[in-house]
């Protein structure tokens, strides 16, 4: 890469994790399409990207841990995508993930008649597109192009830096 930067492209990557976490909460509240539950936990690696990135713009000279730790974060973000996107796809049957409740087990009767009211969204059901394309077919793009332009920068860092 022509003139890398890391600190620029950090920033690049801080924009596409706040962007993720703002679209994803957007599509939820605003425009009304419930998630699953897998599609939640895909959003816990970009939530703890920008917590690492924030981190690291404080403390500069472990800038190469926190990068080797965004390239595992976002690696896990991958894995999860692509399990989702099998699921999906009907390659791989949903797994208890898709079934938890963030309630506890012991409803009363009336709870028990409101949660079965409660539409459930699974999590082979798509409920939004964009251009044709899943939310979780647009994270592993994402998530594979980070985890590739943070290698990039590792490996780079690691040259520079020895």
């Amino acid at each position: 890469m022509l003139n890398f930067k890391t600190e620029f492209y950090l920033k690049i990557i801080f924009l596409i994790s706040l962007t993720a976490i703002i679209s994803a909460y957007f599509i939820e509240y605003i425009l009304g399409h419930q998630p699953c539950n897998l599609c939640i936990i895909e959003r816990i690696p970009y939530v703890l990207s920008l917590i690492v990135l924030l981190i690291n713009h404080r403390f500069k000279k472990f800038e190469k841990y926190f990068i080797l730790l965004l390239i595992i974060v976002f690696f896990f973000s991958l894995i999860i995508s692509i399990y989702h996107f099998g699921i999906e796809q009907g390659f791989i049957k949903e797994s208890m993930v898709c079934d938890i409740k963030n309630e506890a087990n012991f409803l009363s009767k009336d709870q028990i008649l409101a949660e079965l009211q409660k539409k459930t969204v699974s999590c082979k059901d798509v409920t939004f597109r964009i251009f044709g394309f899943s939310l979780t077919s647009i994270n592993i793009i994402l998530s594979l192009l980070v985890v590739i332009l943070l290698t990039k920068i590792f490996i780079f860092y690691e040259k520079n830096n020895q």
